[in-house]
């Protein structure tokens, strides 16, 4: 209808000028030239799980269950500090560092638990002692059984030693290559997230 009403109003443009109007406004409405962000690119990386929406319904991404033995200590110590350091930025509740002073500890750690998307149990032989620790396993398992929010890590333990509650979850070895299962954690995060 616009070219018609056109015709209307400026009788005495010729056919070829015409011509040339058509081709350049059907060009301007259907070609754009490609922007470089609208180009895609085979580069670019899919949406990441720390960017979600879902990630932040929680406080924290991974809760990091240990024993009070020094040497348990440093190895979750350890693997905060690599989670969260950049490029991952993982957010981690270690309890020595967390835990709000004057709280009751356990409930402290039952709210972490909630607020957290993933729970990570360092099980050592100190771990399997402690029933501090015990409780502590037992509160994630029952925050949600075969939920796939729990991630046991064994250090320095066999596989014999396993807790029995825990034989239907599959852990990560921390004694072969810690920055290994480091980083099968930080993949574990980011898939459940």
């Amino acid at each position: 209808m616009h070219g018609w009403f056109q015709k209307l109003l400026n009788p005495r443009i010729s056919s070829s000028t015409q011509r040339d109007q058509k081709v350049k406004a059907t060009t301007s409405l259907s070609y754009k030239p490609p922007s470089p962000e609208a180009a895609p690119s085979r580069a670019q990386k899919p949406p990441s799980a720390l960017s979600s929406q879902q990630r932040w319904r929680r406080k924290y991404d991974l809760l990091v269950c240990h024993s009070l033995a020094d040497s348990d200590a440093e190895e979750a110590i350890r693997l905060v500090s690599f989670l969260e350091a950049s490029p991952r930025g993982l957010r981690c509740f270690l309890w020595q560092r967390d835990v709000c002073p004057g709280g009751a500890v356990f409930t402290e750690f039952c709210q972490a638990v909630h607020e957290s998307h993933l729970q990570a149990l360092l099980i050592t032989p100190h771990f399997l002692q402690e029933e501090w620790c015990m409780y502590m396993m037992h509160q994630a398992l029952a925050e949600g059984p075969m939920s796939s929010r729990l991630i046991p890590l064994i250090w320095n333990l066999s596989h014999a030693e396993y807790p029995p509650e825990l034989r239907f979850y599959v852990y990560i070895n921390l004694s072969r290559n810690a920055d290994r299962g480091y980083s099968l954690i930080n993949k574990t995060v980011l898939m459940r997230e």
